[in-house]
């Protein structure tokens, strides 16, 4: 049976990567929850585990004293120098007990305990994973969509999660079985369901842990990206800067024949993706955050406002359809912009 038991505990090490010696210590609680459930709590005992030889002994402990008082937890000093003259005052007495005498009542407490402390391994295991993947893509598959909410309930590789329809692209649809990317913005830890994982398609990071999959120099550092702004669905607006003169960040985010940008589209869908310089000068970046339409000049009054001019045959792409590019170019720059003709 202790055999059974240690390779019960190997195998939950191997397949669900809950530790032996953490399980052990549960074990030993719920071992000693179970005799003590047989004495109404009055008894001390100790747990001894033996992984090398696959073996688990559970002694009772008593101390010895001079006068008994309670024979639960105590033995007189005659008694204890009868098993062995080195005991003395103080001193502990132990009694092995087999543990096949446990009731079945004591046994189930003690596997209730057992249980319990599976689940609060996994609990943290998954969170664990969970952690290591936070503001990183994973790729997922979809389990249920559920039709009144549009909330979609998706198979990670982890654990079931929850993709909320507030968090989806809009226009997207999708059916059981169909393989989507997400975006991990937000691990906290559950009380009794698992960790409370926030997954995402529709955040700014979803965009950029999309190039740096399919971007190299972005990988390794030499391109980095310093902003984005994003309608999801709809436009993006990411600033990038080269850490080498001899490259090219807008170029190296494009790739020959637009290969690299044509990845990521891919993945959005219809939404657009416009890939700027980004500039030290606050003017000549809100040049570029306002792009594609042409910048006559800006002049800034205080730190976080400026007032743009533009060509009158430029003002509308300036400012987009309902106002987006200069929605999206102000959240980029973090600039407050006034656009005139």
């Amino acid at each position: 049976m202790n055999t059974e038991l240690f390779n019960a505990l190997d195998l939950l090490e191997r397949e669900k990567g809950i530790s032996r010696t953490y399980m052990m210590e549960k074990l030993e609680v719920a071992l000693a929850n179970a005799y003590k459930k047989e004495h109404n709590g009055a008894t001390n005992i100790r747990v001894a585990f033996n992984p090398d030889k696959k073996d688990i002994k559970v002694y009772q402990q008593k101390t010895v004293v001079e006068v008994v008082e309670d024979e639960e937890t105590q033995i007189s000093l005659e008694a204890a120098r009868a098993i062995s003259k080195r005991h003395k005052l103080g001193g502990v007495v132990e009694f092995e007990i087999k543990t096949d005498k446990f009731s079945r009542l004591a046994a189930q407490a003690g596997k209730q305990v057992i249980i319990q402390a599976i689940r609060e391994a996994e609990r943290i295991h998954v969170t664990r994973q969970y952690e290591e993947k936070k503001e990183e893509i994973i790729t997922a598959t979809v389990y249920k969509v559920d039709e009144n909410d549009g909330s979609l309930v998706i198979d990670t590789g982890t654990s079931k999660a929850v993709l909320l329809a507030t968090e989806q692209i809009p226009g997207e649809v999708y059916q059981v079985g169909d393989r989507l990317k997400v975006y991990v913005s937000e691990v906290r830890s559950g009380e009794s369901k698992g960790p409370i994982v926030l997954l995402s398609r529709v955040h700014p990071g979803l965009v950029s842990r999309l190039f740096a999959l399919e971007v190299p120099e972005i990988q390794d550092g030499t391109v980095e990206i310093k902003s984005i702004s994003r309608d999801a669905g709809s436009r993006t607006k990411m600033a990038v800067a080269s850490n080498n003169p001899d490259v090219d960040p807008v170029g190296a985010c494009i790739g020959n024949h637009g290969a690299r940008i044509n990845a990521v589209l891919a993945e959005l869908g219809n939404e657009k993706v416009d890939v700027i310089r980004y500039a030290e000068d606050k003017a000549e970046y809100v040049k570029e955050a306002l792009s594609p339409a042409t910048v006559l000049s800006v002049e800034y009054d205080g730190e976080r406002c400026c007032r743009v001019k533009v060509a009158p045959d430029q003002l509308s792409l300036a400012i987009g359809r309902e106002g987006q590019n200069a929605k999206l170019a102000a959240k980029l720059t973090g600039c407050k912009i006034d656009i005139k003709a």
